[in-house]
């Protein structure tokens, strides 16, 4: 029996002529007297307010195949910006009309057959590479301080159209493999000897839960010290790994570094204002089997000047590595992660079987798919010419294989085979092996592990998915997810770099009163908010809207102190009830999201707004003319302090600004209770603030309380669409386009019957068309 055709493939049998000749005349019979009615007396008969007009045109057929021209019109209707508030509206049933006629009739969108799309061949970001290279090999590779910044599209790093390569940086792909092989096998790693990491927050003071090794003022005299397990008698390394925090800028601030280990000093150094993100201190102590001291102690040294800020001392980590005589040996954990069956056995045959079978475990890993017995070989291959050379071994073979690998395009890039690449009309269903790869790097960041491989070669992750994505989401790994996709989406992740004038902001006399005011630990604690926010509503399937109502956070004591809330203790972070705080709770008034969205010494609604716009409602507002004057140039007469909505109310006046203003300046003014810091206030320049405000869609609300209610309840769709689109475009490496409707409202539809659960969310991505399918390029 034949297969009933879709509509797409209706529409293609037919004649270009008939189709053209059936579409005009829905248009002229159903379409154009809603626009007469609607829109034309705006953008229509001889009008074109926004340089837009709806009935200037030569050709009609041309005109109503302009996707550009639509695709404004659909948006703009579906998020009920246009007709504007203060217009008729069109009726539910009219608006379905208008929309379905755009998405069949312009778009040609076939809701049986969603286009997938395609997604362009894109290496690794660097995020991707260093979560990679420590799941395969267990090494920690910084790779900020070895390759340049990724370049960003549609708001995240990890979009293909933008991951290009250059020779440059293929030069240092090439020097950290080596890098990377050298750390997980370095030179003895068959017979390393035993090694103890203790973190730095680990080291405290007796009875004194709050000042840990991860904060440490060099105006403080103090010592903190910690017990750990010794294994065996003998002489041990001691490696202190810290960094210099605290003042931006060059500062005489010194203090006086001791460490002592079972009694013993360790070393000491004198330190100073210093930027890198890590310095060490290495020395060497005796110690005894059993429990041990190590002791941490700063003393004060010179001051800073007056004016500059203070210094603090961050403990990372003691890495203890004994002992040294060499008669106690483990192996590394790369040499375990790699040599899964222990040192390389005598007989030369055997040597071969082992070296094919570590190439094949650790490559298939690292390249997402089997190798190909050619491809083994070549390996193999290596593994014996290194062997065979003179003052060299087996681990040597192995290493330079390995190292051959992490060089290769074929781990540096994800690719996807498919068998028409250059035609835009072939749609494959991606392989297994695939669908893996892009399955771990959307929750994990990194590459698949042996249990999703193991179901693609058998041919069961499809009918496994659910069960795989529980899995993943179970994994510490997941926390990628929340770190990689809120750092970019809500910019959580710029909250520790973004420039501020604590000092300007606060109204305080100088940068050390503001650099106590605002401990440099409080960014840290911001971002670490928002994240916890998200993963505790992933996790505990809650309503995706609680991102914006939820009436609780997460918050530490350092960090409600500075928003002044009370009853919080420790530096640990804990739910906390904001009933009592009804300004508080969800995104918009959290400490991060404020932060970047602020000047370095005021507030600005039109960031705030533009950040509400583009990311929570999905209606972003178009750029700003060229010339705008900046804000700091509204004059309000005598009135020398005007609040900021005396200087917007002003700045609007100006023809060219006023219809943006109109969506941006409602919300960012509604926020102008929390200053650029995040902090609650009442009043400024001594005048009550008002937050009141209407949006563009006529929803009213007295106060950023009101705000966010109308945010999560009646314009619910829009925040579902938004979210759906961003983590549509995480997830697939592209960004969202007119033929990704269908997917989008299926995605919408998904929550909505749901309770707005984000892990469903996450099923409807997996599942959609675009994720589990491709077609060629155009």
């Amino acid at each position: 029996m034949l297969a009933q055709p879709t509509l797409l493939t209706a529409l293609l049998l037919l004649p270009a002529a008939a189709i053209a000749a059936t579409s005009e005349e829905s248009y002229k019979k159903e379409i154009l007297p809603l626009l007469e009615n609607y829109c034309f007396s705006c953008h229509g008969e001889g009008t074109a307010k926004g340089k837009f007009s709806m009935d200037e045109y030569k050709d009609l057929s041309a005109h109503l195949g302009d996707r550009k021209h639509w695709l404004p019109v659909w948006q703009n209707l579906r998020s009920q910006i246009m007709p504007p508030s203060d217009k008729d509206q069109l009726t539910p049933a009219e608006k379905r009309k208008v929309q379905s006629w755009i998405e069949k009739e312009v778009f040609q969108l076939d809701p049986e057959n969603p286009d997938p799309g395609r997604v362009t061949i894109r290496r690794l970001n660097r995020t991707e590479y260093q979560n990679a290279v420590y799941d395969l090999l267990g090494v920690e590779y910084d790779t900020k301080d070895v390759f340049p910044p990724d370049d960003t599209g549609y708001g995240f790093d990890n979009i293909g159209d933008v991951l290009s390569i250059s020779p440059l940086l293929m030069e240092k792909y090439i020097t950290a493999a080596d890098e990377v092989v050298a750390l997980a096998l370095p030179e003895g790693a068959a017979a390393q000897v035993p090694r103890i990491d203790i973190e730095g927050k680990a080291f405290t003071v007796p009875f004194d839960t709050k000042t840990t090794g991860r904060w440490l003022p060099f105006a403080k005299k103090q010592e903190v010290k910690v017990e750990q397990e010794i294994p065996y008698d003998g002489e041990y390394q001691i490696k202190v790994e810290y960094a210099i925090k605290g003042a931006t800028e060059a500062t005489v601030h010194e203090a006086d570094l001791v460490v002592k280990a079972g009694g013993a000093k360790v070393g000491e150094v004198s330190l100073g204002w210093d930027q890198r993100r890590v310095i060490d201190l290495t020395g060497n102590a005796p110690l005894k089997k059993g429990k041990q001291t190590f002791e941490i102690s700063l003393a004060p040294g010179r001051q800073p000047a007056g004016g500059e800020e203070e210094l603090f001392l961050t403990i990372h980590r003691v890495i203890v590595q004994g002992p040294l005589g060499g008669d106690k040996r483990e192996y590394a954990k790369g040499y375990r992660m790699i040599f899964v069956d222990g040192p390389a056995p005598e007989k030369e045959a055997d040597r071969d079987r082992y070296a094919r079978k570590i190439m094949r475990s650790f490559v298939s890993r690292a390249f997402r798919k089997p190798l190909d017995d050619s491809t083994i070989d070549r390996l193999v291959d290596i593994v014996k010419e290194v062997d065979r050379q003179p003052g060299k071994e087996f681990e040597d073979g192995i290493k330079q294989a390995i190292a051959t690998c992490l060089a290769s395009p074929r781990f540096l890039f994800r690719v996807e085979i498919q068998p028409e690449p250059n035609n835009p009309a072939k749609i494959v269903p991606l392989d297994e092996y695939s669908i893996a790869a892009r399955l771990s790097f959307f929750l994990w960041g990194s590459v698949p592990d042996d249990e999703l491989l193991s179901l693609a070669f058998n041919n069961k992750l499809r009918a496994n998915l659910h069960a795989q994505i529980d899995r993943m989401l179970l994994d510490p790994r997941s926390e990628r997810l929340t770190h990689n996709f809120i750092g970019q989406w809500l910019q959580a992740r710029d909250v520790e770099s973004v420039p501020v004038s604590a000092k300007d902001i606060l109204g305080l006399g100088s940068n050390r009163e503001a650099a106590r005011a605002f401990d440099v630990r409080l960014r840290s604690d911001m971002r670490t908010e928002t994240e916890m926010l998200f993963d505790f509503i992933l996790r505990k399937d809650r309503p995706a809207e609680e991102l914006i109502s939820a009436r609780y956070s997460f918050l530490n004591e350092r960090l409600a102190g500075f928003y002044g809330i009370k009853g919080v203790e420790g530096e640990d972070f804990q739910p906390v009830d904001l009933t009592e705080h009804p300004e508080r709770g969800g995104l918009l008034t959290q400490g991060s999201v404020l932060m970047v969205t602020s000047n370095p010494t005021r507030t600005s609604p039109v960031k705030r707004g533009l950040f509400v716009l583009d990311n929570i409602l999905g209606t972003p507002a178009p750029p700003a003319p060229p010339d705008v004057p900046p804000l700091e140039d509204a004059t309000t007469g005598g009135n020398k302090n005007p609040t900021m909505r005396e200087m917007m109310e002003i700045h609007r006046k100006n023809p060219d600004c006023r219809g943006c203003h109109q969506r941006m300046d409602p919300i960012g003014l509604a926020l102008e209770n929390f200053n650029a810091l995040g902090q609650f206030r009442l009043t400024e320049h001594g005048t009550k603030i008002d937050g009141a405000g209407q949006l563009l869609t006529g929803e009213k609300f007295s106060n950023v309380a009101e705000l966010k209610d109308v945010l999560a309840t009646k314009r619910r769709e829009d925040f579902y669409r938004c979210l759906s689109e961003k983590l549509f475009t995480y997830a697939t490496g592209r960004g969202v386009e007119y033929y990704d409707a269908t997917t989008i409202d299926q995605l919408v539809e998904r929550l909505e019957k749901n309770n707005g659960k984000l892990r469903e969310l996450i099923y409807g991505i997996v599942e959609s068309a675009p994720f589990q399918k491709r077609r060629g390029d155009d």
